[in-house]
């Protein structure tokens, strides 16, 4: 048992080993007899984030009306950050919390996110074009390539973030977590309020701090480096909460959540490798980078995940404690868009300003290949009413197994885990590596 655990900490995984006696991992603090904790986990996505909301939409048509939300724990990074947090203040309705969540996804416009008038980016293109011919020496460079002041006035009005309070101290909620970014201390913060028992963590690069959730803390976590300007939090500037968040499902597990429900935002089904190779243009690149940014650390999570739960399946109540350490097994369900959202952000391309447009089409982002950035700036209606049918859908084609799952029924699959150890078979699978048999260097 010792060679597992030490496997286990050597791999990076120690957000599954609760230290006993320290304020690394509250889950410590619950019984282990004691009821299972539900957690949910909503990774960042940008315009993507529409699809958790109709995952969302499904579960609630599942549960009888009037109940309060199934989760203790609620994690969420950037897009997922702000879903997160109001289902934490309107958790003693779920179903009406998720409603008002679609109204919202659903009513979408890029002005509403950021500034996309023709004056504001005529204004920003010409800023950038001065700082980057003068070398700043006129004019400073603007701190991001858009102004996502909309954002914090949409949010100011419609969450109360007041009220995550009172669904704790109602029993509603354990905790409820934010991931942002220092730019400074080259940390990833999680943000948490909850009970007593939820206890700060500190570990290599993450770190765990009980506050009560600010309006600052969102706008942070939703700062994109380069596309939405930073924020100062105290005397550090953050930004968005998925760099440096290597492991996404630990916040939930830290604050007590023993299994777990993923909604990502991303079709795992490999690309077919092109016949003919072209140089990526700009707005791809940018758009690799941000698929990368948001949903990589996840799809590692996960992973990691995978092969813990696997050694820890046959241990005697699967637990694997040494020299006062706990690994556990963590149950969890993981729902993901059964079709590729860029082939429909494509379709929903004029939906977007003028102004957004040429821009985008400067960068190549409205050609074929620069899709993937572009699916995560379309804050528009129609994009976003299409991916919480696609959410609804996909949970209400699983409904039988997500219900059981969110009552608390065992998982009966490979590890523990639903919905990505199958997938991790058909990834394999379908993957064809490129033939460089007739390859010949220049």
């Amino acid at each position: 048992m010792g060679v597992a655990l030490r496997w286990a900490q050597a791999h990076n995984s120690e957000l599954f080993v609760a230290d006993q006696g320290t304020s690394d991992n509250s889950s410590d603090s619950k019984d282990s007899g004691s009821e299972c904790s539900l957690g949910l986990v909503l990774p960042g996505g940008g315009a993507r984030g529409a699809y958790q909301v109709g995952v969302l939409k499904a579960l609630a048509e599942l549960l009888p009306p009037r109940t309060p939300s199934p989760f203790r724990v609620i994690s969420g990074t950037s897009a997922g950050a702000i879903n997160s947090v109001v289902l934490a203040s309107r958790a003693k309705l779920f179903r009406s919390a998720v409603a008002d969540m679609e109204l919202v996804w659903s009513h979408f416009r890029s002005e509403q996110v950021y500034r996309s008038d023709p004056w504001t980016m005529l204004k920003t293109s010409l800023h950038w074009f001065v700082s980057l011919v003068t070398g700043g020496t006129l004019l400073r460079p603007p701190p991001s390539l858009l102004d996502n002041a909309p954002l914090r006035d949409l949010l100011c009005q419609n969450v109360r973030l007041e009220n995550i309070q009172r669904s704790i101290d109602q029993g509603h909620l354990d905790a409820v977590a934010v991931t942002a970014a220092g730019y400074d201390s080259a940390r990833s913060i999680s943000f948490f309020q909850g009970t007593d028992d939820c206890l700060p963590w500190d570990r290599v690069r993450r770190k765990g701090r009980a506050a009560d959730i600010q309006l600052d803390y969102l706008m942070a976590s939703v700062a994109v480096p380069m596309v939405f300007p930073p924020v100062q939090i105290g005397y550090e500037y953050f930004g968005d909460g998925a760099m440096r968040h290597a492991t996404p499902l630990s916040p939930a597990v830290r604050l007590g959540a023993d299994r777990i429900l993923v909604v990502g935002v991303r079709n795992e089904v490999p690309d077919p490798v092109p016949s003919e190779p072209h140089p990526p243009s700009l707005g791809r690149i940018a758009g690799y980078m941000l698929d990368a940014l948001f949903l990589d650390g996840l799809s590692g999570d996960l992973e990691r995940l995978t092969r813990l739960n696997t050694i820890i399946e046959n241990a005697p109540g699967k637990v694997i404690e040494n020299e006062g350490e706990k690994l556990r097994f963590i149950e969890a369900f993981v729902m993901l868009p059964s079709e590729d959202i860029r082939e429909i952000a494509a379709r929903h391309v004029k939906e977007l300003p003028w102004s957004v447009r040429m821009l985008l089409r400067g960068v190549g982002a409205t050609s074929k290949g620069g899709a993937q950035l572009l699916s995560y700036l379309l804050f528009e209606s129609g994009f976003t009413r299409e991916l919480i049918d696609l959410g609804y859908r996909d949970a209400m084609a699983s409904k039988d197994e997500l219900l059981e799952f969110v009552q608390g029924k065992p998982v009966d699959v490979t590890a523990g885990i639903h919905g990505w150890s199958e997938l991790e078979e058909e990834y394999t699978a379908q993957f064809k590596a490129p033939d460089f048999s007739d390859y010949k260097p220049d």
